[in-house]
């Protein structure tokens, strides 16, 4: 009798424990379904991100690294279950469906809205087809919407609301057709237009039929286009417009800023920072702000040179690693996501750059880099991604000291942990001006993806506030600010 029952407990045990290690250790079953699940939801994101819309590719990327996490979870700690015979499989499985829909549900409501019931339409099949404890669901729900909560300590989520600004003193003129509207068209800035469709140009002509449009073609000199466009603009009561990239709005602003017409910014680059931060995610949208004459006003920051010439820029300026560093992410992060291109580019550019020798405000600084911002930018920390305003009339200034001990690795330990915010490298500032002075060498600078240098090695950082009108739509401006 006591060897009956102890073969019953024996075989029960051992019925249990051979089907969770196909699952959770390195068994053909276990694998088969590992893959199964990947496909399944880097299927899922892979169709929001072919959507093409920005916002979508963010929730598929944020849906996909939750999913990842939740599984390293579900694995550290599902192997110690294994010697207790506790099957969790299920809940890991579970839990990889409550990620995807809690990543993306976080990042776009929208579209969370549309992976939420699959997610759960697939928990409750699993549900019906295979045994399980009852805290399994619970338990994989936790995982999956814990695993969404913690990408966000590394990656905010960027509000999908505009950056607030101020209405300009003197309204925008509405311009119906575009008349009166001079456009200029970078047609080399990266336009994401299908080889089966109209091209940017084509399509402004026909939503834009009385508006003057100039296709910039290579070998030309755009600056000068934007002036020529500008000055008829100014003569006719009417708008300076242009598409293309950041390098290509930088330049139109500069033009608009200095002979006081108003800028219609085009999205048509390959990021569109700056468009994105003013609520011009689409030509649609700016179409109809101006028609309609709906405009905010903006600060410019500006890096001059005193008694010298000077250069405006919209959205960054720095020195030392950093272009390099945001060249690096921007070829990994749609592959890899932000935060890993993040540690992947700034491990790399620490290993081959060096720190730069400057003066800040008369104090000499080794840095392995300096970023200052148009505006006070979020996240607190080392991937500063967008503003809440755009006329606040302060520089976001964030610069890491190649004088702290040990400062590339715990630069990287703390991006790693999330904690550089709170890190001994990372000093913060938040100012209307800063005094630069290269001490060694021919330090390179860079303002909104442009890469340049300074002869006399000195700058100084400042705004001009709202110096510069700029069409948008009415419904993305904050009405109680």
């Amino acid at each position: 009798m006591r060897r009956r029952r102890t073969g019953r407990r024996t075989g029960a045990g051992t019925a249990r424990l051979p089907n969770l290690e196909s699952v959770l250790r390195a068994g053909p079953s276990g694998w088969r379904r590992t893959v199964a699940g990947g496909l399944l939801w880097g299927g899922a994101a892979a169709a929001l991100g072919a959507s093409g819309d920005r916002t979508a590719r963010r929730a598929a990327l944020r849906g996909i690294g939750t999913v990842a996490i939740a599984s390293a979870v579900t694995r550290a700690v599902a192997r110690p279950a294994v010697r207790r015979a506790q099957p969790l499989d299920a809940a890991g499985r579970i839990a990889s469906a409550a990620a995807f829909a809690a990543g993306v549900l976080l990042e776009a409501p929208r579209y969370g809205l549309f992976v939420v019931p699959g997610a759960a339409a697939l928990t409750a099949a699993r549900m019906r087809s295979e045994v399980r404890h009852p805290g399994d669901v619970a338990v994989g729900v936790a995982i999956g919407a814990g695993a969404a909560a913690l990408t966000a300590r590394w990656w905010p989520v960027k509000p999908e609301a505009a950056a607030a600004a101020a209405p300009p003193r003197r309204p925008a003129p509405a311009l119906p057709g575009g008349a009166g509207l001079h456009i200029v068209v970078n047609s080399s800035s990266g336009l994401s237009w299908s080889a089966d469709g109209p091209d940017a140009s084509e399509y402004l002509r026909a939503v834009l039929p009385k508006a003057d449009i100039t296709v910039a073609r290579q070998g030309q000199g755009l600056t000068e286009l934007l002036e020529e466009a500008a000055r008829r603009a100014k003569e006719q009561g009417g708008a300076l417009g242009a598409c293309g990239g950041d390098g290509t709005i930088n330049a139109a602003t500069e033009v608009a800023a200095r002979l006081g017409v108003p800028l219609a910014v085009f999205p048509g680059g390959t990021f569109n920072h700056f468009a994105v931060d003013l609520g011009n995610q689409s030509l649609e949208d700016v179409v109809g702000a101006v028609q309609a004459g709906e405009a905010v006003v903006a600060d410019l920051g500006r890096a001059r040179v005193p008694g010298g010439p000077e250069q405006v820029f919209l959205n960054t300026f720095s020195l030392g690693v950093y272009s390099e560093l945001v060249g690096a992410r921007e070829k990994l992060e749609e592959r890899i996501g932000k935060w890993p291109a993040l540690v992947v580019g700034l491990a790399g550019v620490l290993a081959k750059g060096s720190p730069v020798n400057v003066s800040v405000n008369g104090r000499p600084k080794r840095l392995w880099l300096l970023f200052a911002g148009n505006g006070i930018y979020h996240p607190a920390g080392f991937a500063p991604t967008y503003r809440t305003q755009l006329d606040d009339g302060l520089l976001d200034v964030r610069a890491v000291d190649a004088g702290t001990p040990l400062a590339r690795t715990r630069l990287l330990l703390a991006v790693l942990t999330g904690t550089l915010h709170n890190s001994r490298v990372l000093t913060t500032a938040q100012v209307r001006s800063l005094r630069l002075e290269a001490l060694h060498g021919d330090p390179q600078f860079s303002y909104d993806g442009e890469v340049t240098r300074v002869a006399s090695g000195r700058l100084v950082l400042d705004k001009l506030t709202r110096a510069v009108t700029l069409y948008r739509p009415a419904e993305k401006d904050q009405w109680l600010r």
